[in-house]
């Protein structure tokens, strides 16, 4: 097995040890972004908290009604502008936050609250809703499994829903929105004709069904690595159960604060979700119900995982400490008959009789190792 030397502690780590290692602190990630660049700025400072990147922000637009959809990709975000008064639906999406001059005007331009602008900057936010005037701000927390490496990524999606108008921020491009886009391009009359409000719903649901299928990659690695570790328990198996409760925990504090938004959803008051809109968002919070119960139950599961490990250990250790118990049981009389005939001492009897030391030392040693050894194996001690 491959290994690296630590200097500063004189130990070796192995490969897959370091892979794991990277794997935990890609979990961490969201929860350790750090707000030192924002400490002693007035609220309502635009700082981009997330990755420094240098790749350009992509904005997309799907602008349709009911006999009509235009779709274009938009090189300055100027050309946005035209499209907050529509006669039809608006979605504009942003890949890329990291150009705060663009979210800024962006924000002028569709009269977007400051404190708004500051937590789409800021990628750690929990999942939440807030009620402006003119608007509905939605955080969400987008999930990625990268079954390869077998680790879970996350990416906050933001929601500015007006009512003409949907906005969303991407911290990267790539996301799980490709059915909704194609659904839109197929011109079905619900998704046409919803509005802002059922985009915003479909948009969600998009998401909420996207931890369905990361859960189930969850559930097939515990699986696997729960019969694993039952025939022969190792020490990445213990990592990567550890690995496994970050993500169900990461998992966990995602979707709780979802449950609770979705349903404020279901309550809005101000107009721009409508009461048809409201009963699909009533199911996207059934699926939601559902995801808590199986994060739970996995959670249990992966606990339950680790006692199997240390139970495992621990009847491997037992193991061979019988072993070793055995055979010292068996040499002690034998070390006892050793010591007594290598004292120095001129007078035993026995030694002037011929053949003693072949036949009368050496068989006596064969004979009762021999009989303890039977005695153990009818036992069953090993």
């Amino acid at each position: 097995m491959d290994k690296d030397f630590i200097p500063k502690t004189g130990k070796m780590i192995t490969r897959e040890t370091k892979k794991q290692l990277r794997r935990v602190t890609r979990i961490l990630k969201p929860l350790k972004k750090s707000k030192s660049k924002k400490v002693g700025l007035s609220p309502g400072t635009l700082v981009y908290t997330g990755e420094k990147k240098k790749d350009e922000i992509k904005i997309t637009l799907f602008d349709y009604k009911e006999d009509s959809i235009t779709e274009k990709t938009l090189k300055k975000i100027e050309e946005t502008f035209p499209f907050k008064e529509t006669d039809g639906t608006s979605w504009i999406n942003i890949d890329g936050l990291h150009d705060v001059n663009i979210i800024e005007k962006l924000g002028e331009h569709f009269e977007i609250h400051p404190l708004t602008l500051e937590d789409i900057l800021h990628t750690s936010q929990r999942p939440k809703v807030e009620d402006y005037d003119s608007y509905l701000f939605i955080v969400v927390r987008m999930f990625f499994y990268d079954s390869e490496q077998k680790e879970l990524k996350s990416e906050q999606v933001s929601f500015v829903l007006g009512k003409k108008y949907l906005i969303t921020f991407q911290e990267d491009t790539g996301d799980v929105f490709d059915t909704v886009r194609d659904r839109l391009r197929k011109g079905g009359p619900r998704m046409r004709n919803g509005g802002p409000d059922y985009l915003a719903y479909a948009l969600i649901d998009a998401i909420v069904d996207s931890y369905f299928h990361i859960l189930e990659q969850i559930g097939d690695e515990i699986e696997e690595i729960e019969d694993r570790i039952i025939v022969n328990a190792e020490q990445r198996d213990l990592q990567t159960i550890h690995s496994l409760r970050r993500e169900l925990i990461l998992l966990r504090k995602s979707v709780w604060p979802l449950r609770e938004l979705l349903s404020s959803l279901q309550r809005n008051e101000n107009g721009i979700i409508r009461k048809q809109t409201q009963i699909y968002i009533r199911d996207v919070y059934d699926h939601t119900i559902q995801i808590i119960d199986t994060i739970e139950s996995y959670r249990d599961m992966v606990m339950g995982m680790l006692e199997t490990y240390l139970s495992s250990l621990s009847n491997k250790m037992n193991e061979v400490m019988k072993v070793l118990t055995v055979i010292a049981t068996i040499f002690i009389p034998l070390t006892f008959l050793a010591g007594v005939y290598g004292m120095n001492f001129a007078h035993f009897p026995e030694l002037q009789v011929e053949w003693m030391y072949p036949w009368g030392f050496w068989g006596f040693i064969v004979i009762c190792g021999g009989l303890m050894y039977l005695y153990f194996k009818h036992k069953k001690w090993f």
